[in-house]
């Protein structure tokens, strides 16, 4: 039996602005996409935030709702705009504009996983690339939307928390000799998505919980971030780049032996920025 295209789970009672989403956790890999793909079983999953919607499963408790992806990134991705669609992909199909994403490989319907590796050997159908689009990702974006929506509706505003994961190695190239590396990457696309108010205060409740943050570096937010950071009109979207480190073996793709502990600390975080939500007067200097 195929499932919906989104997981959303609702609070008993929505009591804050605040949303939580993980785009990249989707973990259902169609039968005639793997066949298709060149990839292993563990390859394959390399691009795809595994157990982020695990992590996240508890902020329902704190009045926020939690939409999560079905499919896998390397299947349909959510954080990429449905008009990204890569020629050396899709047969018979010219781009009209160069686009860095999509020349990389990682357009909507992505050629490649993480580290570069082909997905496919050949190219697809574009009405194969289409169906995935209609079928996937406009449902996906619809309902976010619908959120944002009721978020400003009920709340006055609306504040996005998008979730990924990243490989441990992803901190290499930024991170300092001698000092801690980040643990969490805050993207605002340098202050365009969300406004300081609420970027400082989502800062400061992963710190309170122990975790170390940067800005922007290497990640700074992707589609999602774009398409939905509107801060002058109370709509805010904060990207959050976790670790993998921290709660699962990335080689195998499994859960390590942090995992729990760690989800009790991000739990502490996440019960914070939900609070952001009901902070109106807070933050209204916006």
């Amino acid at each position: 039996m195929t499932p919906g295209p989104y997981r959303l789970t609702l609070p008993e009672r929505r009591t804050t602005g605040v949303i939580f989403a993980s785009p990249h956790s989707g973990s259902h890999y169609p039968r005639d996409f793997l066949s298709r793909s060149v990839l292993g079983d563990k390859s394959i999953r390399s691009s795809e935030d595994a157990f982020v919607d695990v992590l996240l499963e508890r902020v329902t408790d704190h009045g926020a709702p939690l939409l999560a992806a079905v499919a896998p990134r390397a299947f349909v991705d959510l954080n990429r705009a449905c008009d990204e669609l890569d020629p050396a992909l899709i047969e018979g199909f010219r781009a009209p504009a160069h686009n860095p994403r999509v020349a990389s490989g990682l357009g909507v319907v992505p050629r490649v996983v993480s580290g570069g590796r082909a997905i496919y050997s050949g190219k697809l159908p574009l009405h194969e690339v289409k169906a995935r689009i209609a079928d996937w990702w406009h449902p996906y974006h619809d309902r976010l939307q619908v959120l944002m929506d009721e978020s400003r509706l009920r709340f006055g505003q609306a504040i996005l928390i998008d979730v990924h994961s990243m490989p441990h190695e992803a901190m290499d190239a930024v991170a300092v000799p001698g000092r801690p590396r980040p643990e969490v990457v805050l993207g605002d696309r340098y202050g365009t998505s969300a406004s300081a108010a609420v970027v400082d205060a989502v800062d400061a409740a992963f710190v309170r919980a122990g975790l170390r943050t940067v800005r922007n570096t290497p990640f700074a937010g992707a589609y999602i971030a774009q398409a939905y950071g509107r801060p002058t009109r109370a709509q805010h979207v904060v990207q959050v780049e976790i670790d993998r480190a921290l709660y699962m073996n990335e080689a195998e793709v499994r859960p390590n032996g942090n995992f729990a502990g760690f989800q009790r600390i991000l739990s502490g975080a996440l019960a914070e920025i939900a609070s952001i939500g009901r902070a109106e007067d807070r933050l209204a200097a916006e």
